[in-house]
């Protein structure tokens, strides 16, 4: 606030986004569509009219959450078990897991298993116990703690024989079978549209926040193989990345 910046691009949920609203009323704030919905957070007054100093993307992260369980279920027809792995300090992933998880696991006939994750230290200790309960597949939450660990969720799902699904598409870079996420190129190419009208003087609070209308549906056939799955040719033709 110091610096006297003309507009400030916010990547990160909606707690740092809240941090920002804050200390200034007046800077201009663009969300980068990490964050779940604003108007449910309180961050803007709607979509079509935000009415204050943010604007941007919302991510559609959580509501997401029942299109990876019916893929997963595509990619496993014998799914019957799910265990959800998620960060009980993260809003966004409490809400995902809460909500918007089980209307769709009940659609899809699947019994979730939720797990709480607080520290990376949890993790093989986690998986263990997760383990007696036979799950069928696995389902990784976003947020801080999987980002700093991609490699260990990723190993240990392969050491366990789950077929996995991600929220981050470096989740199935790092060995994960395969994630669904909105496009973050397409996200960083309409920042810039935000950035671009806010310094030719529109005003964020004219500017409506969009949802993703581009997916990425990512998946790595060397894991399926690596667990003895074989993905459906449907499924394939459908992923916009295959690792091989």
């Amino acid at each position: 606030m110091r610096l006297k910046v003309d507009i400030i691009v916010l990547s990160g949920g909606n707690q740092q986004i809240r941090v920002a609203m804050n200390a200034t009323k007046t800077i201009p704030l663009i969300m980068a569509g990490q964050g779940s919905d604003p108007v449910a957070g309180g961050l803007v007054d709607s979509l079509a009219r935000p009415g204050g100093n943010v604007t941007g993307l919302t991510s559609l992260g959580p509501e997401l959450g029942g299109k990876r369980l019916e893929l997963l279920k595509e990619a496993v027809p014998k799914l019957a078990r799910v265990a959800v792995l998620y960060d009980p300090d993260s809003p966004p992933n409490v809400l995902q897991v809460k909500e918007f998880l089980p209307p769709a696991a009940r659609a899809l006939k699947l019994t979730l298993q939720p797990w709480e994750l607080r520290a990376a230290d949890d993790l093989d200790k986690v998986f263990a116990v997760m383990g007696k309960q036979r799950p069928d597949g696995l389902y990784v939450t976003g947020g801080p703690l999987l980002a700093a660990n991609l490699k260990r969720f990723a190993g240990l799902a392969l050491k366990s024989r789950l077929p996995s699904i991600y929220t981050l598409r470096e989740s199935v870079d790092a060995g994960g079978l395969m994630s669904y996420a909105a496009d973050r190129k397409e996200n960083t190419r309409l920042v810039a549209w935000y950035v671009d009208k806010i310094l030719k003087g529109a005003k964020p609070a004219d500017l409506p926040v969009q949802q993703p209308t581009k997916f990425e549906f990512v998946i790595n056939l060397q894991t399926a193989k690596h667990i003895d799955l074989t993905i459906p040719p449907d499924l394939l033709a459908r992923a916009t990345r295959i690792i091989r």
